[in-house]
């Protein structure tokens, strides 16, 4: 039968009247993105170069076309947004919901702050190639939207659909300030989060209003001189760092995560560091010590004379009361476990330099 059959506030899909209406290939000029781009040669959207990539590993080359942190940003006077999708391969998790791991979701920007409309979201049991699905939008005058992409899923095509007399204009919801890099694990991806802008990063985005890209690859974080070089040639006004999940072993830890601080810093001498250890650390029998080496690099860094680096300690992050309420599984975090980590770790920014911390546009 279906649940949104008795009970309509399961429905996510609105049935809308979009005679007329106008559509638009992204990428398009009249749109504006973040975190992503369109790549002709891998034919998708991706978050990094996919040559590179696919010098880096398998692994990451796989997974810079799952779009987290992607944004579209513009702004309309249209009655109604309809988005078209197209997937290459469509991702389900049993532990994520298909709301965060493959749908998008909307926001409109108001003085008030950005306010939440809906999600995109395929349907698991029949669109495993893509969707399409529309929002009633407000009326008078033009508004101010930001569209999160899917955190872990390939984007091949998107189309968005508006009034057929409805300005569009592209965006720029940020402030003067260079993006917030940031690089790690699953977590760092967006698992487990049950909407694309509820991943960590988003959630501080929406804060301090700095745009971000998220380089966190699922499994595949292993600070690799390749990855590294790239890391180091994004200009950026922050680079955070996690990858402790991701690193085989302590020992492995141990031998590459200072040379990947020494790589950055040598191509970016000026930019602040803000280095950050598992949060599930009493999971693990080498969590301490894993804890202890990432501390370590930001310690030395100190002591050669680097005032700029710094440590934030992922144990701190959740306390030992109700451990397990912070994470679907013990390790990928809950939405209110990416809530509390986001508080963690913008409190922390604004120790860092003032700058990251909230601010209104001019």
């Amino acid at each position: 039968m279906g649940i949104e059959r008795i009970d309509k506030n399961f429905e996510l899909r609105q049935k809308i009247n979009t005679e007329g209406a106008k559509v638009y290939d992204i990428p398009s000029e009249k749109f504006s993105l973040y975190g992503v781009r369109f790549d002709d040669r891998a034919n998708c959207f991706v978050r990094m170069d996919s040559q590179v990539a696919e010098r880096v590993s398998e692994g990451v080359d796989y997974l810079c076309r799952h779009t987290a942190g992607g944004r579209l940003c513009f702004s309309t006077d249209s009655s109604f947004i309809k988005i078209a999708v197209e997937y290459a391969e469509f991702t389900q998790m049993s532990h994520m919901p298909v709301t965060g791991s493959s749908g998008f979701s909307l926001f409109e920007l108001t003085d008030g702050g950005a306010k939440y409309l809906g999600n995109f979201a395929p349907v698991h049991q029949t669109d495993k190639t893509g969707f399409a699905t529309g929002i009633q939008l407000g009326k008078g005058g033009m508004r101010k939207y930001v569209m999160y992409f899917p955190l872990y899923n390939r984007v091949d095509r998107l189309s968005i659909a508006l009034d057929g007399n409805a300005a569009v204009q592209p965006l720029n919801p940020y402030r003067d300030v260079s993006p917030i890099l940031y690089y790690g694990s699953s977590i760092t991806q967006g698992g487990c989060a049950s909407r694309p802008d509820n991943s960590y990063q988003a959630l501080i985005a929406k804060r301090n209003n700095i745009d971000f890209i998220n380089l966190g690859f699922s499994g595949s974080a292993k600070a690799e001189k390749e990855m590294v070089a790239y890391l180091g040639g994004i200009n950026c006004s922050l680079f955070v760092c996690d990858y402790d999940h991701n690193a085989p072993s302590a020992d492995y830890l141990k031998a590459t995560h200072y040379p990947l601080y020494e790589g950055f810093r040598k191509a970016q001498p000026n930019t602040p560091i803000l280095f950050i250890s598992r949060p599930d650390i009493n999971r693990w029998a080498d969590g301490e010590d894993r804890k202890k080496i990432v501390y370590s690099t930001s310690l030395r860094a100190k002591r050669q004379g680097d005032k700029n680096v710094y440590f934030l300690s992922g144990k701190s992050f959740y306390g030992n009361d109700l451990f397990w309420n912070y994470a679907v599984d013990g390790c990928h975090p809950t939405d209110y476990g990416f809530t509390v980590m986001a508080k963690k770790i913008y409190q922390k920014m604004i120790l860092i330099d003032k700058k990251f911390g909230e601010q209104k546009n001019d």
